[in-house]
């Protein structure tokens, strides 16, 4: 009980000290956040090119990784596991090639894999809320529910899934970090 108490007294003595440029330049966050809003909208619309520009991007840094792990693999030298660097160099260019030439294709396994984390983990949350019996565990059961119906979603229609889904999902990523923002600043000129 005694050390309940100290630790909300800690709590409630942080402080966060905003930086008065922040609070001056909180127009800036505003237009930022439209801007994030208004490209995750364009996103969903379009959530086909969405997803293939976001494969491509991830080819890319797929293929920079592998010259990465190549170029370490004779920086680090023989002895501490230059083959390792060597495979993991093949195996990164190869897979961001195949990215590069097949984005469609790479979407479709992404989105495959994306399904099964979903179905599994939301599975497996659902499970470990009811072990652990922990108050408030409602919305871990909702989490785990919402999130085991988006694999089942995407498992039903996948391969198209893979067209649409990483799209999607990124183009409601940025319009929710969109929001987040103009909320900061609306906050910051508050002050």
């Amino acid at each position: 009980m005694k050390g309940e108490t100290k630790m909300l007294e800690s709590i409630s003595l942080a402080v966060i000290q905003v930086p008065p440029e922040m609070v001056r330049n909180w127009g800036w966050f505003v237009v930022f956040g439209v801007l994030l809003a208004l490209l995750g909208i364009v996103a969903v619309a379009r959530s086909l090119s969405a997803t293939v520009v976001t494969m491509m991007f991830f080819g890319w840094l797929l293929l920079i990784a592998g010259g990465i792990e190549f170029v370490s693999a004779f920086m680090v030298g023989r002895w501490t596991g230059f083959f390792l660097h060597i495979l993991a160099a093949i195996l990164f260019a190869v897979t961001g090639l195949v990215v590069l030439i097949r984005p469609v294709i790479g979407a479709e396994i992404a989105t495959l894999v994306m399904s099964m984390f979903f179905l599994i983990g939301g599975l497996y949350q659902i499970g470990a809320s009811f072990v652990a019996g922990l108050p408030g565990s409602g919305w871990e059961v909702f989490g785990g529910v919402t999130a085991s119906v988006m694999g089942v979603v995407l498992l039903l229609q996948w391969p198209l899934s893979g067209l649409w889904a990483i799209g999607l999902f990124i183009g409601i990523d940025l319009i929710v970090d969109g929001c987040a923002w103009i909320a900061l600043a609306l906050n910051l000129r508050r002050m």
